[in-house]
C-alpha cells in the first residue's frame, strides 16, 4: 500500500469528513486519506451532541459562526434530502420564563433578524401553550428553521461519497498520528500504522486540536479545555410532554445554551446538557479521569482565570452533575410540572472549548495555516450544523496557501 496522498485529513468527525468530501468534489482525481484514531467515525463530539440542526439565530452578526451556520444549515438539509438521511425541520421555541429574560430574548431576536434567520416571530404565553402545552413561559421566539438530524449517519454517508468519487481515497481507522514533520514541501505523519505523506494536511481533531497543532510546532494563544455535558431523557410515560425543541433564554456570558428539551431523531426526548469541567477530554462518565488531561488543563493559567471569573456558575453546574433533583429543578423553570420520576439518566458528551490566556472562552471558529497545513483549532457548536460551510472555508484556505 502506498502511503503517499495528495491530501490527508486527520480526524473523522463531521468537520473532517465534510472537508474531505468538499476537497474530493473539487478534485475528483486527487487521492485523499482520512486518518482516524478510533475504530469508527463520529465517536466523540459528532456522535455525542444533541443532534440539533441550528438556525443561526444566536450568533454575533458577521461572525464565522453566524455566516457558516446559515449557509451550513441550508447545505446540510439539502444534503440530507439528497441522501435520504433521517432529519426533521421541526422548529424550536426559545422561552423567557421571567421578566429579566425579556431583554435577552429581544436581543436574540434582533440578532436573528440581522442574521436573516427565516420565519422567526415572537409568541405570547397562549401561543407557546399551543405549541408546547406543558411549558410555562411569558414570551418566546418561534424558530421554524431549527431541526434534528442523525449526524453519525451524515458522517458515514460523507465517507461513502468520498470513496465512491475516487476509489483510491480511503478512510483509515485505528490510525493515530504521533509525530508531524516537514519533508521537501510535503508533510510526513508518523502514525500507529506507519508513515503517511501528503502535500497538504488538514487537522480536524476536535478535543485534540491544540495537541495536533503543538506536534506541528504551531505556537498557540489558546488551549483546549473539555466540558462534559450530561443528558437525561424523559421516561416513556413523560415523553408526551414535549413536541419539538424547547430552549431557555441562555446566559449571555457563556457560549452554552443551557439545559433544554430535544426531540431525538430516533425517538425519545433528551434533557440537557449541563456543562462541567472534565478531568478527561474523552471521558464520558462523571468519574472519568486522565492524569495528562488534568495536568495540562490545571497548569494552564487561562483555566484558573476562567474558574476565577465563573466560580459560582462552576459550582452550580458541578452540584447539578451529581444531583438529579437539582438537574430537574433547572428544567422546572420551563416545565413546572416535571418531577424526578419523569427523567432517567442518559448519555454524555464532551465539548472541546478553546480558552485563551486571559481565561476567556474563544467564541468563534478558529482556523490557522502553518507549514502548508491547516489546523481547525476551535469548532464549537454549531460546527456540526455548519460542517459543509466550514469545509468550504477550509478548502478555500487550503487552495490559497
Amino acid at each position: 500500500m502506498s502511503n503517499k496522498y495528495d491530501f490527508i485529513v486527520v480526524g473523522a468527525g463531521i468537520v473532517g469528513l465534510a472537508t474531505a468530501y468538499k476537497l474530493q468534489l473539487k478534485f475528483p482525481q486527487k487521492k485523499i486519506a482520512i486518518l482516524e484514531k478510533e475504530p469508527n467515525v463520529g465517536l466523540h463530539q459528532t456522535g455525542r451532541n444533541s443532534g440539533v440542526i441550528h438556525s443561526g439565530i444566536y450568533y454575533k452578526p458577521g461572525s464565522y459562526k453566524a455566516k457558516n451556520c446559515k449557509n451550513g444549515r441550508t447545505q446540510l438539509v439539502e444534503f440530507a434530502k439528497e441522501n435520504n438521511i433521517k432529519h426533521d425541520v421541526c422548529g424550536k421555541v426559545i422561552v423567557a420564563t421571567k421578566p429579566s429574560d425579556i431583554p435577552i430574548l429581544e436581543d436574540i431576536y434582533k440578532k436573528g433578524l440581522e442574521n436573516e434567520t427565516e420565519g422567526i416571530r415572537f409568541l405570547n404565553s397562549e401561543e407557546i401553550k399551543e405549541k408546547e402545552p406543558f411549558i410555562e413561559a411569558i414570551k418566546a421566539i418561534w424558530v421554524p428553521t431549527a431541526g434534528i438530524i442523525d449526524y453519525v449517519a451524515v458522517s458515514n454517508k460523507l465517507v461513502e461519497l468520498v470513496e465512491s468519487i475516487n476509489p483510491e481515497s480511503k478512510l483509515i481507522s485505528n490510525c493515530k498520528v504521533v509525530a508531524i514533520s516537514s519533508i521537501n514541501n510535503s508533510t510526513e505523519l508518523k502514525t500507529s500504522l506507519g508513515k503517511f505523506i501528503a502535500e497538504k494536511v488538514i487537522f480536524c481533531t476536535g478535543l485534540q486540536s491544540d495537541r495536533s497543532a503543538e506536534k506541528d510546532n504551531l505556537k498557540l494563544d489558546m488551549h483546549i479545555v473539555g466540558f462534559r455535558g450530561d443528558y437525561y431523557e424523559l421516561t416513556k410515560e413523560a415523553s408526551n410532554k414535549i413536541n419539538n425543541l424547547v430552549y431557555p433564554v441562555p446566559d449571555p456570558k457563556y457560549p452554552f445554551l443551557g439545559v433544554h428539551f430535544t426531540r431525538m431523531i430516533n425517538g425519545g426526548i433528551e434533557c440537557g446538557p449541563n456543562a462541567v469541567f472534565t478531568f478527561k477530554r474523552e471521558g464520558y462518565k462523571r468519574t472519568s479521569f486522565n492524569l495528562k488531561d488534568t495536568f495540562e488543563a490545571l497548569t494552564f493559567s487561562g483555566t484558573w482565570k476562567l474558574f476565577g471569573k465563573n466560580w459560582r456558575k462552576g459550582i452550580d453546574e458541578y452540584k447539578r452533575a451529581f444531583s438529579k433533583r437539582l438537574f430537574v429543578n433547572a428544567l422546572k423553570h420551563m416545565m413546572p410540572s416535571i418531577t424526578p420520576n419523569d427523567v432517567q439518566p442518559s448519555r454524555a458528551g464532551v465539548r472541546a472549548q478553546a480558552i485563551d490566556y486571559d481565561g476567556n472562552m474563544v467564541d468563534d471558529f478558529k482556523i490557522m495555516k502553518h507549514n502548508g497545513n491547516i489546523h481547525v483549532l476551535n469548532a464549537p457548536s454549531p460546527a456540526a450544523t455548519s460542517c459543509l460551510a466550514i469545509a468550504d472555508e477550509i478548502v478555500n484556505v487550503t487552495l490559497n496557501e
